[in-house]
């Protein structure tokens, strides 16, 4: 082949290779495909032509040639997906240098340290789906026969399968097919119709976490895209995002660091080790999903994914414990256990006595022949007669065990939890929803809890003078204000963005570096770009609440020189100046009578409810910027003063109205701040914290102060304080501590990473979903969505409304089971007879148990929950006046059901199948009547607010409606006749008594003293 040809050939390659950048990644594949084919058989041609015509031919090389190297692609990026997850999983140093360090990754990934991904559709749909999304493979969630298997393995309901069992074998036997099959199989329908229900709600509230779950993962993220940072969804992450990350900040998918100083990161989630990991480019720019953000702040690029992460393959195999048992329900299981002790004890006797009776010839049949005969009775009659025994023993024991407990207090909890997420408040843990109703101290936050949380610079100070009094920004030295553009745009964690000019300002940040940033940028005219450009930064140090203050070490790229910038609490900037500028650019001295001045000037804005920030720098020489360790340093004293500004954060309308909801229930409130005390003072005051009343030298205190008293002092003193002021997280420990040691139930608010001891430690932790950082909602039990303190007072509402639900449902539940324990128990030891069968029985449990739950344990909170003091710690589970209100109820309704037992026959003229039906019809009738009473413990008027509960009336119509059904058509089922409508006038005669027997006995006064502790017995009634 001549070179010519050969050359051809090549160009033809050439050209092949050469594919549009237009064509979609599918396409470019099939391309590469095709490309390797040609070449392929094109070579083989050029050889086999060689080899067979002309031998071994030397083809001279082209003056000119094309070298080509074929590489594979990976979609439109130049790194593939798995060398980027090994990158980072494995920490290799050496594989990023060699990928051009981390500006090699982030030009490979094809975005930009300060311009992120691009906002076009196109390109995150193709960064999807060659990198993949940020979410991770949940295992799978339990299915509804998962509920319904857990159902079937409870005792109860085994022992009365085998009865159902014995019963329809044995019934069919006796009674034939026709007929006997009716007794057992009823029981094994009231059995399906317990398990369906308790099946149901279990899967329902399982569902229900589920979705809590998705709400409380869904963290928003700080995020540039196409130059402008914004927030969005965690789950919405891509690879080659550019994420800004601050102190508390949770690292959403793994990733390098960019830029920033200081950033420390706790890795424990991960590795396990306590100890905080410094982040830096040189040595480890290795970020890892899942881990938080301890100090400093920064940037990083993400370079892997949900399931390409660590933390996504960790998080695939976890699930949530959804059967987190609360410390009310580990108090109902003790109740519950100790009930069921009783029934069993009633039922055993029961069956004796059965058994006594019928083998001493005692029972009689239906035509009044004696049942047993010794030598006569035939086997199956005497073990057909035994199963109705057991089966009427175990559905005494059925109705004595109060299934129903367990049942309302989850019931109760999955409903509050939800309505309390419309209320602005996500429960994470479901302990907080009953804990908060017994809450006494509330420790809450000022800023954002107590204020709006938008603030705005309306006071600003030159040395001694306001702007106001110098006639504007003009009047002041331009040197001066460069000083202010300089340390406000570089010593700052907030960010501005403009999309083009002549458009709004898009400023983000903390509300209170918004509102510096937006003052700068409005009275001072400040370009935070150009600033940027003429300095370099040398050294940060971030701002935390103990040093209350941040600063920044600059370089000056025009004359080199090094400068310092401070801003912080005016106290602690003020003690670390020893000069300062007034308004013609002049430093003057500070000596104490001028500090003296100063100091007037802060207390007057703090007692204006402002918050007061100073602003200080200097200029300091090269050989002072490292120590003698090499490790930067910034000059912290002898600093000049450039001036006060003060911030207004007006407090949120109706916190007032919600102190005043929680001190009239008997709550204390006290704020804790890291505001200086005037500012404190003045907020507390229009809040309604601090009254007229107070003695203001005890109940306004500063942190270092109450940190410095001695333990006794402490607990001594802390009731009366109701402000601290100047506080940092460890005072907000210590006064939680303190609290907890007086018997106090405390809950907390906080916002922080250095709040998380505190939340921990509170009885129930209140985070903020806005403000607060995810280190701080971890630790939290509730997260108030709004950040506002009416929505905490609303979780307290809520809190004694799950207690008090739960309350009504157990006074509701235990007449009940005395009046059917007592009335079974005596029927059979007088008569040897149960006159309520097991199928009955079943459907008073199933009616009690969940009916009544679902309508006793879903009533919403009322203004009158307000009105009582908090519940302690200790408080009996039964109250007195619960005992009060259930023992008349069940005394009647045992006299009414004994006198039909015994007299029914002869007072209404009826047999005895039609008595059994009165009696099992009034009994329930009774239930249903005393479902209204049990809506209000003390209040005499049980139909107040009722026609707002639509569900309870609801729950009533259906279980009358069932009855009826019961009653009238499964007569078989239910061993019932069918009954006439004089004999239903007076079952719901009987039954109706029930609401003029509980409002009577409401006038009845209760002692404050618990019922059993008159007998000094350890009871599980408490």
């Amino acid at each position: 082949m001549s070179p010519e040809i050969l050359h051809a050939n090549l160009a033809c390659i050439e050209t092949l290779l050469q594919a549009p950048n237009s064509v979609s990644v599918h396409k470019k594949k099939w391309h590469t495909a095709f490309v390797t084919i040609y070449c392929y058989r094109a070579l083989l041609s050029i050889h086999q032509n060689t080899v067979t015509k002309k031998g071994n031919i030397e083809i001279p090389l082209s003056t000119s040639y094309t070298a080509i190297t074929i590489k594979s692609e990976i979609g439109p990026f130049e790194i593939e997906r798995a060398s980027l997850v090994q990158l980072v999983k494995e920490k290799n140093l050496d594989q990023l240098q060699q990928l051009g360090g981390v500006d090699g990754v982030v030009s490979a990934l094809k975005t930009g340290a300060e311009q992120g991904v691009s906002n076009d559709d196109r390109e995150i749909a193709s960064r999807r789906e060659v990198f993949g999304t940020n979410t991770y493979r949940k295992p799978p969630t339990k299915g509804f026969l998962h509920y319904v298997w857990e159902a079937f393995q409870d005792l109860t309901i085994i022992i009365l399968m085998v009865c159902a069992a014995l019963s329809l074998g044995f019934g069919m036997k006796v009674h034939g097919a026709k007929e006997g099959w009716i007794d057992g199989l009823s029981i094994l329908v009231a059995i399906f119709l317990v398990i369906a229900v308790s099946a149901i709600s279990n899967f329902r509230q399982n569902r229900q976490f589920d979705k809590l779950s998705k709400v409380s993962n869904d963290i928003q993220i700080d995020v540039f895209r196409g130059g402008r940072r914004q927030k969005i969804s965690i789950f919405e992450i891509l690879v080659g995002d550019v994420i800004c990350l601050k102190i508390g900040d949770q690292v959403p998918a793994d990733g390098l660091f960019l830029q920033g100083h200081s950033l420390q990161i706790d890795e424990s989630s991960m590795t396990g080790e306590s100890d905080h990991v410094e982040i830096n480019h040189d040595h480890n720019p290795f970020l890892f999903s899942g881990t938080k953000v301890v100090d400093g702040f920064g940037r990083m690029v993400i370079t892997a994914v949900g399931m390409n992460t660590a933390w996504g393959e960790m998080m695939s195999q976890l699930t949530r414990d959804t059967n987190e048992q609360t410390p009310l329900q580990a108090r109902l299981d003790k109740l519950t256990s100790s009930i069921g002790k009783v029934g069993v004890t009633v039922a055993f006797i029961v069956l004796v006595v059965l058994f006594v009776r019928y083998f001493t010839g005692t029972t009689k049949d239906e035509n009044g022949n004696q049942e047993f005969i010794k030598g006569k009775t035939k086997f199956d009659d005497i073990l057909n007669s035994s199963v109705e025994f057991i089966a009427a023993a175990v559905t005494i024991v059925v109705v004595a065990i109060p299934e129903g407990l367990p049942l309302a207090v989850t019931l109760t909890l999955a409903y509050s939890m939800k309505r309390m997420m419309a209320d602005k408040a996500m429960v994470r843990k479901l302990s907080a929803c009953e804990t908060m109703g017994s809450a006494t101290t509330i420790c809450t936050d000022k800023t954002g809890t107590l204020t709006m949380n938008q603030m705005k610079v309306t006071k600003c100070w030159l040395g001694k003078e306001t702007m106001e009094e110098l006639g504007g920004y003009s009047s002041v030295a331009p040197y001066v204000i460069e000083l202010f553009r300089e340390g406000i745009a570089l010593n700052t964690t907030g960010s501005v963005y403009r999309p083009s000019f002549g458009m709004e300002y898009e400023i983000s940040g903390s509300p209170t570096e918004k509102a510096i940033l937006s003052w700068a940028i409005e009275d001072l005219n400040m370009d935070m770009e150009e600033i940027t450009r003429k300095c370099s930064i040398l050294h940060v140090e971030s701002f935390n609440s103990q040093k209350k203050r941040s600063g920044v070490l600059l370089k000056r790229k025009v004359d080199s020189s090094v400068h310092v910038h401070w801003k912080g609490a005016s106290e602690m900037i003020l003690a670390m100046c020893s000069s300062y500028y007034d308004a013609s650019g002049i430093i003057k001295d500070l000596d104490d009578s001028q500090i003296l001045e100063f100091q007037q000037i802060i207390q007057a804005m703090a007692a204006s409810s402002l918050r007061c920030i100073a602003f200080a720098q200097s200029r300091i020489q090269a050989e002072e910027v490292e120590d003698s360790d090499g490790h930067k340093t910034m000059k912290e004293e002898g600093l000049v003063l450039l001036g006060l500004v003060g911030i207004k954060d007006p407090c949120r309308p109706g916190v007032k109205k919600a102190v005043e909801d929680c001190q009239y229930a008997g709550v204390n409130v006290k704020m804790i701040t890291g505001d200086n005390v005037f500012t404190a003072k003045a907020i507390a005051t229009e809040c309604g914290i601090l009254r007229a009343d107070h003695d203001m030298n005890e109940a306004v205190i500063e942190g270092e102060k109450f940190r410095n008293y001695t333990e006794e002092e402490r607990i001594e003193k802390v009731d009366k304080i109701f402000v601290m002021a100047r506080s940092s997280p460890f005072d907000k420990l210590l006064m939680v501590q303190c609290l907890k040691q007086k018997g106090h139930v405390v809950a907390v608010t906080g916002d922080g990473t250095n709040d998380a001891p505190a939340l921990k430690e509170a009885d129930i932790g209140l985070s903020m979903g806005i403000q607060g950082t995810e280190v701080a909602k971890e630790s939290s039990d509730i997260v108030i969505l709004d950040d506002n303190f009416a929505s905490v007072a609303t979780v307290l509402k809520w809190g004694r409304c799950v207690y008090n639900n739960i309350q009504k449902f157990i006074q509701f539940q235990l007449t009940v089971n005395v009046a059917a324990l007592v009335i079974n128990f005596v029927a059979a030891i007088s008569t040897g007879e149960v006159p309520l069968t097991a199928v009955q029985l079943l459907w008073v449990n199933l009616i009690m148990d969940t009916l009544g739950a679902l309508a006793l344990a879903t009533e919403n909170p009322t203004k009158e929950l307000m009105d009582k003091p908090p519940v302690g710690r200790t408080a009996p589970l039964i109250t007195n006046i619960m005992w009060r209100n259930l023992l008349p109820q069940a005394m009647y309704q045992i006299s009414v059901l004994l006198i039909l037992q015994f007299k029914g026959e002869s007072i209404f003229g009826v047999d005895d199948k039609v008595k059994d039906t009165l009696i099992f019809n009034t009994f329930v009738l009774c239930q249903v009547f005393n479902e209204f009473n049990a809506r209000k413990l003390e209040k005499k008027n049980v139909f107040k607010g009722i026609h707002r509960n639509r569900l309870f009336m609801g729950i009533i119509a259906i279980t009358i409606v069932l009855q009826v059904i019961m009653v009238e058509f499964l007569k078989k089922f239910a061993d019932t006749v069918r009954l006439s409508w004089g004999q239903w006038g007076i079952c719901i005669g009987i039954a109706s008594m029930s609401w003029p027997v509980g409002w009577v006995v409401k006038f009845i006064p209760v002692a404050e003293k618990p019922f059993f502790s008159y007998f000094k017995i350890k009871t599980y009634f408490r």
